[in-house]
């Protein structure tokens, strides 16, 4: 039978010479894998470069109950991107988040609210002229909303600490490492409540960024099981730098 549904592409592995696996988050049936044939050929009528990092696609598929790999009938970009692709800085910001998110959520079901905030912040950010240097540290921290972790912003005025394993403000020093002192903590929340249209009111410098970025992932990596070291936010800080 066949379906209409929207896609986030997610991953993309060699299948053969000229066909590909494409993993893909989709609005009505979560993480998929969806094998498509002749993609890398000069007439093809799908393209490898529809397939890329987080690309934003209407597909109509075949879907099997039980099938680890399913097929699809047709395949087009909406929207197609104007900026990411021809953008070294933002294509290099939409890999580290596409490895983030492939990190993430990849047992994850059908959920309309998570792969619509995706779907429609890729797409904001594609459409956005000028590229926001916060809009990573923004989108992964609202992204917690959604998996199931985000931080506890209530805070007493004796909480002066922002313990990361526990998600929430404390007034002593945690026993471990993994917490943030009040002024990084206040950016922290600052960056997981602005709507992505009006961060770039938050000002701060390269070396902050840098800090709340390695703390983020920590946060991730103390409430995501296996979520693994992630690799590209070194050429990231790189480009920012």
């Amino acid at each position: 039978m066949l379906h209409k549904v929207r896609g986030i592409v997610l991953k993309t592995t060699n299948y053969s010479e000229s066909s590909v696996i494409v993993q893909v988050l989709t609005d009505k049936f979560g993480m998929q894998s969806y094998l498509i044939n002749g993609v890398k050929k000069p007439k093809a009528k799908i393209k490898m470069n529809m397939l890329q990092s987080l690309h934003l696609l209407d597909m109509v598929v075949y879907h099997k109950i039980n099938t680890s790999i399913q097929r699809v009938s047709e395949v087009r970009q909406t929207p197609v991107f104007k900026r990411i692709p021809y953008d070294i800085v933002k294509s290099s910001i939409v890999i580290f988040l596409n490895e983030v998110l492939y990190k993430s959520i990849r047992q994850q079901s059908a959920d309309d609210s998570l792969f619509d905030y995706i779907f429609n912040s890729v797409a904001w950010f594609d459409e956005s002229e000028e590229l926001n240097p916060n809009f990573h540290l923004s989108f992964l921290l609202k992204l917690t909303r959604f998996l199931g972790f985000s931080p506890n912003e209530k805070r007493r005025t004796d909480q002066i600490y922002f313990d990361l394993q526990e998600g929430e403000f404390v007034s002593r020093v945690p026993i471990h490492l993994n917490y943030l002192q009040l002024e990084d903590a206040l950016d922290f929340i600052s960056l997981f409540n602005t709507p992505l249209e009006k961060i770039s009111e938050i000002k701060m410098g390269n070396m902050k960024r840098r800090f709340l970025l390695d703390k983020i992932l920590v946060f991730y990596t103390l409430h995501t099981a296996s979520f693994g070291e992630v690799q590209s936010h070194k050429i990231l800080e790189t480009l920012l730098s």
